[in-house]
Protein backbone atom coordinates (compact mmCIF):
# COMPACT_ATOMS: atom_id res chain seq x y z
CA UNK A 1 0.00 0.00 0.00
CA UNK A 2 1.79 3.31 -0.93
CA UNK A 3 1.78 6.60 1.72
CA UNK A 4 -0.47 9.33 1.23
CA UNK A 5 0.62 11.71 -1.32
CA UNK A 6 0.18 14.82 1.14
CA UNK A 7 4.31 15.86 1.42
CA UNK A 8 4.27 15.53 -2.60
CA UNK A 9 1.49 17.77 -3.13
CA UNK A 10 2.81 20.04 -0.37
CA UNK A 11 6.01 20.21 -1.54
CA UNK A 12 4.81 20.94 -4.74
CA UNK A 13 3.24 23.81 -3.74
CA UNK A 14 6.40 25.71 -2.64
CA UNK A 15 7.71 25.68 -5.59
CA UNK A 16 9.85 28.72 -6.43
CA UNK A 17 7.60 30.69 -9.76
CA UNK A 18 4.76 30.69 -7.87
CA UNK A 19 6.37 32.37 -4.88
CA UNK A 20 5.65 36.41 -5.22
CA UNK A 21 8.10 39.74 -4.86
CA UNK A 22 8.47 39.71 -1.25
CA UNK A 23 8.97 35.87 -0.28
CA UNK A 24 11.51 35.84 -3.21
CA UNK A 25 13.13 39.13 -1.53
CA UNK A 26 13.28 37.25 1.73
CA UNK A 27 14.88 34.46 0.32
CA UNK A 28 17.49 36.61 -1.29
CA UNK A 29 18.41 38.24 2.25
CA UNK A 30 18.99 34.85 3.39
CA UNK A 31 20.90 34.07 1.04
CA UNK A 32 22.81 36.54 0.97
CA UNK A 33 23.31 36.69 4.81
CA UNK A 34 24.47 33.07 4.38
CA UNK A 35 26.88 33.20 1.60
CA UNK A 36 28.42 35.90 3.61
CA UNK A 37 28.94 33.97 6.62
CA UNK A 38 30.39 30.80 4.70
CA UNK A 39 33.00 32.80 2.47
CA UNK A 40 33.68 35.47 5.73
CA UNK A 41 37.31 34.66 5.24
CA UNK A 42 37.45 35.22 1.20
CA UNK A 43 35.21 38.10 1.14
CA UNK A 44 36.43 39.72 4.17
CA UNK A 45 38.12 43.08 3.32
CA UNK A 46 40.01 42.90 6.44
CA UNK A 47 40.57 40.52 9.48
CA UNK A 48 37.68 41.11 11.68
CA UNK A 49 39.76 41.47 15.07
CA UNK A 50 42.56 43.77 13.09
CA UNK A 51 42.76 47.12 14.93
CA UNK A 52 43.78 50.22 13.26
CA UNK A 53 43.18 53.31 16.15
CA UNK A 54 44.21 55.80 13.58
CA UNK A 55 40.81 54.87 11.46
CA UNK A 56 38.76 55.27 14.34
CA UNK A 57 35.38 55.86 13.61
CA UNK A 58 35.33 56.59 9.96
CA UNK A 59 32.29 57.25 7.81
CA UNK A 60 32.00 54.91 4.61
CA UNK A 61 34.89 55.24 2.23
CA UNK A 62 36.56 52.95 -0.67
CA UNK A 63 38.19 51.37 1.88
CA UNK A 64 35.92 50.81 4.37
CA UNK A 65 32.35 50.53 2.81
CA UNK A 66 30.53 50.61 6.33
CA UNK A 67 33.07 52.66 7.92
CA UNK A 68 34.89 51.32 11.28
CA UNK A 69 34.34 51.37 14.90
CA UNK A 70 35.81 52.26 17.95
CA UNK A 71 38.59 50.66 17.44
CA UNK A 72 38.96 51.36 13.64
CA UNK A 73 38.36 47.80 13.02
CA UNK A 74 36.28 47.06 9.71
CA UNK A 75 33.00 46.79 10.17
CA UNK A 76 31.68 45.24 7.25
CA UNK A 77 34.10 41.88 7.66
CA UNK A 78 33.17 42.59 11.36
CA UNK A 79 29.51 41.89 9.97
CA UNK A 80 30.59 38.99 7.51
CA UNK A 81 32.20 37.15 10.40
CA UNK A 82 29.65 38.31 13.11
CA UNK A 83 26.95 36.75 10.43
CA UNK A 84 28.70 33.11 11.83
CA UNK A 85 27.58 33.15 15.21
CA UNK A 86 24.66 35.25 14.75
CA UNK A 87 23.52 32.35 12.35
CA UNK A 88 24.72 29.00 13.93
CA UNK A 89 23.45 29.58 16.90
CA UNK A 90 19.99 29.73 16.13
CA UNK A 91 20.54 26.72 13.18
CA UNK A 92 21.64 24.75 15.97
CA UNK A 93 18.41 25.91 18.30
CA UNK A 94 15.89 25.19 15.67
CA UNK A 95 17.48 21.65 14.77
CA UNK A 96 17.51 20.50 18.41
CA UNK A 97 14.28 21.94 19.52
CA UNK A 98 12.55 20.45 16.30
CA UNK A 99 14.42 16.90 16.65
CA UNK A 100 13.75 16.89 20.58
CA UNK A 101 10.30 17.99 19.79
CA UNK A 102 9.03 15.78 16.96
CA UNK A 103 10.39 13.08 19.49
CA UNK A 104 8.47 14.03 22.38
CA UNK A 105 4.92 15.28 20.01
CA UNK A 106 4.99 12.00 18.42
CA UNK A 107 5.86 10.12 21.66
CA UNK A 108 2.86 12.18 23.16
CA UNK A 109 0.04 11.54 20.62
CA UNK A 110 0.63 8.01 19.69
CA UNK A 111 0.97 6.47 23.10
CA UNK A 112 -1.49 8.99 24.74
CA UNK A 113 -2.43 8.04 28.13
CA UNK A 114 -0.33 9.01 31.33
CA UNK A 115 2.75 9.42 28.83
CA UNK A 116 1.15 12.63 27.28
CA UNK A 117 -0.71 13.76 30.56
CA UNK A 118 3.06 14.35 31.94
CA UNK A 119 4.34 15.42 28.62
CA UNK A 120 1.46 17.93 28.48
CA UNK A 121 2.48 18.65 32.53
CA UNK A 122 6.40 19.11 31.54
CA UNK A 123 5.39 21.28 28.53
CA UNK A 124 2.97 23.99 30.26
CA UNK A 125 5.84 24.01 33.00
CA UNK A 126 7.95 25.40 30.56
CA UNK A 127 5.62 27.25 28.45
CA UNK A 128 5.50 29.53 31.86
CA UNK A 129 9.41 30.55 31.24
CA UNK A 130 10.50 32.54 28.46
CA UNK A 131 13.37 31.30 26.62
CA UNK A 132 15.44 34.22 26.93
CA UNK A 133 15.39 34.26 31.03
CA UNK A 134 16.37 30.29 30.63
CA UNK A 135 19.22 31.63 29.21
CA UNK A 136 20.42 33.79 30.92
CA UNK A 137 19.86 30.92 33.94
CA UNK A 138 21.67 28.55 31.70
CA UNK A 139 24.66 31.47 31.54
CA UNK A 140 24.53 31.92 34.99
CA UNK A 141 25.45 28.48 35.68
CA UNK A 142 27.63 27.65 33.09
CA UNK A 143 29.37 31.10 32.41
CA UNK A 144 28.78 33.13 29.18
CA UNK A 145 29.00 32.02 25.40
CA UNK A 146 27.11 29.91 23.08
CA UNK A 147 27.05 27.08 24.44
CA UNK A 148 25.14 27.39 27.44
CA UNK A 149 22.39 29.48 25.55
CA UNK A 150 21.70 27.12 22.70
CA UNK A 151 21.07 24.63 24.93
CA UNK A 152 19.05 26.26 26.85
CA UNK A 153 16.56 27.59 24.09
CA UNK A 154 16.63 24.62 22.32
CA UNK A 155 14.98 23.34 25.90
CA UNK A 156 12.82 25.97 25.99
CA UNK A 157 11.71 25.99 22.09
CA UNK A 158 11.26 22.31 22.13
CA UNK A 159 7.62 22.17 23.52
CA UNK A 160 6.38 24.85 21.22
CA UNK A 161 7.54 22.18 18.19
CA UNK A 162 6.17 19.51 20.40
CA UNK A 163 2.86 20.74 21.25
CA UNK A 164 2.66 21.02 17.13
CA UNK A 165 3.41 17.50 16.44
CA UNK A 166 0.83 16.03 18.91
CA UNK A 167 -2.25 17.89 17.47
CA UNK A 168 -0.94 16.96 13.84
CA UNK A 169 -0.26 13.52 14.99
CA UNK A 170 -3.74 12.83 16.72
CA UNK A 171 -5.51 14.15 13.70
CA UNK A 172 -3.39 11.43 11.38
CA UNK A 173 -3.71 8.62 13.44
CA UNK A 174 -7.54 8.20 12.92
CA UNK A 175 -6.71 8.33 9.21
CA UNK A 176 -8.35 5.19 7.27
CA UNK A 177 -4.65 4.97 5.74
CA UNK A 178 -3.20 4.07 9.48
CA UNK A 179 -5.80 1.67 10.41
CA UNK A 180 -4.68 -0.25 6.74
CA UNK A 181 -1.51 -0.26 8.27
CA UNK A 182 -2.14 -1.83 11.42
CA UNK A 183 -4.49 -4.50 9.43
CA UNK A 184 -1.36 -5.71 7.32
CA UNK A 185 0.50 -6.48 10.40
CA UNK A 186 2.97 -3.09 10.50
CA UNK A 187 3.93 -1.81 13.59
CA UNK A 188 2.98 0.95 15.09
CA UNK A 189 6.84 2.29 15.47
CA UNK A 190 7.21 1.48 11.75
CA UNK A 191 3.90 3.62 11.03
CA UNK A 192 4.04 6.49 13.05
CA UNK A 193 8.04 6.91 11.74
CA UNK A 194 7.75 5.65 8.22
CA UNK A 195 4.12 6.76 7.22
CA UNK A 196 2.67 9.17 9.75
CA UNK A 197 6.17 11.51 10.59
CA UNK A 198 6.25 12.47 6.90
CA UNK A 199 3.08 13.73 6.61
CA UNK A 200 3.58 16.42 9.09
CA UNK A 201 7.10 17.12 8.80
CA UNK A 202 6.18 19.94 5.91
CA UNK A 203 3.84 21.72 9.09
CA UNK A 204 6.96 21.32 11.43
CA UNK A 205 9.38 22.95 9.17
CA UNK A 206 7.35 25.87 8.53
CA UNK A 207 6.54 26.36 12.43
CA UNK A 208 10.77 25.62 12.67
CA UNK A 209 11.12 28.35 10.02
CA UNK A 210 9.28 30.76 12.07
CA UNK A 211 11.21 29.75 15.41
CA UNK A 212 14.50 30.52 13.25
CA UNK A 213 13.40 34.17 13.71
CA UNK A 214 12.59 34.27 17.35
CA UNK A 215 15.80 32.33 18.28
CA UNK A 216 17.94 34.66 16.26
CA UNK A 217 16.49 38.66 17.86
CA UNK A 218 16.68 36.45 21.56
CA UNK A 219 20.41 35.28 21.20
CA UNK A 220 20.95 38.70 19.97
CA UNK A 221 19.60 40.41 23.04
CA UNK A 222 21.78 37.95 24.91
CA UNK A 223 25.03 39.02 23.25
CA UNK A 224 23.63 42.85 23.46
CA UNK A 225 23.51 42.22 27.60
CA UNK A 226 27.10 40.90 27.41
CA UNK A 227 25.57 37.40 28.32
CA UNK A 228 26.54 35.45 24.97
CA UNK A 229 29.50 35.58 22.39
CA UNK A 230 32.26 37.31 23.88
CA UNK A 231 34.92 39.75 22.41
CA UNK A 232 36.52 40.07 20.34
CA UNK A 233 34.51 37.30 18.62
CA UNK A 234 32.34 39.27 15.90
CA UNK A 235 28.24 39.18 16.58
CA UNK A 236 25.72 41.03 15.58
CA UNK A 237 24.44 41.77 18.84
CA UNK A 238 27.84 42.14 20.69
CA UNK A 239 28.66 44.76 17.62
CA UNK A 240 25.74 46.96 18.86
CA UNK A 241 26.61 46.50 22.42
CA UNK A 242 30.09 47.76 21.78
CA UNK A 243 28.63 50.84 19.76
CA UNK A 244 26.93 52.62 22.76
CA UNK A 245 30.27 54.81 23.28
CA UNK A 246 29.89 55.64 19.47
CA UNK A 247 26.15 56.16 19.79
CA UNK A 248 26.84 58.65 22.47
CA UNK A 249 29.40 61.00 20.09
CA UNK A 250 26.82 60.92 17.40
CA UNK A 251 28.26 58.16 15.31
CA UNK A 252 25.44 55.90 14.81
CA UNK A 253 26.46 53.53 12.01
CA UNK A 254 28.78 50.97 13.91
CA UNK A 255 25.62 50.46 15.38
CA UNK A 256 22.67 50.62 12.89
CA UNK A 257 24.65 48.13 10.74
CA UNK A 258 24.08 45.29 12.66
CA UNK A 259 20.63 45.76 13.97
CA UNK A 260 19.06 46.77 11.06
CA UNK A 261 21.10 43.16 9.68
CA UNK A 262 19.07 41.69 12.48
CA UNK A 263 15.55 42.98 11.95
CA UNK A 264 16.25 41.91 7.96
CA UNK A 265 17.35 38.93 9.09
CA UNK A 266 14.19 38.10 11.44
CA UNK A 267 11.49 39.71 9.12
CA UNK A 268 13.19 37.99 6.13
CA UNK A 269 12.69 33.93 7.98
CA UNK A 270 9.11 35.27 9.40
CA UNK A 271 7.96 36.24 6.02
CA UNK A 272 9.45 32.84 4.21
CA UNK A 273 8.24 30.80 7.08
CA UNK A 274 4.56 32.28 7.20
CA UNK A 275 4.63 31.61 3.49
CA UNK A 276 5.47 28.35 3.73
CA UNK A 277 2.57 27.82 6.38
CA UNK A 278 -0.18 29.64 3.94
CA UNK A 279 1.02 27.11 1.06
CA UNK A 280 0.93 24.38 3.37
CA UNK A 281 -2.77 24.84 4.96
CA UNK A 282 -3.66 26.19 1.31
CA UNK A 283 -2.82 22.72 0.04
CA UNK A 284 -4.27 20.76 2.78
CA UNK A 285 -7.16 22.29 3.55
CA UNK A 286 -7.90 22.00 -0.73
Amino acid sequence: MSAPAVPTAVLRSLRLPRANGLFLASLIVVAIMVISAIAAPILAPYDPDFVDLANVLSGPTSTHWLGTDALGRDTLSRMMFGARSSLLGPLLVVILSTIFGILLGLLAAWRGGWIDAVLARIFDLLFAFPALLLAILAVALFGKGLAAPVAAMSIAYAPFVARLVRSLVVTERTRPYVAAYRVQGFSGGWIALRRVLPNVMPTVGAQSTLNFGYVLADLAALSFIGLGVQAPTADWGAMINESRGALMSGQILPALVPAIAVVLVVIAVNIIGEEFSDRIGGQLSS
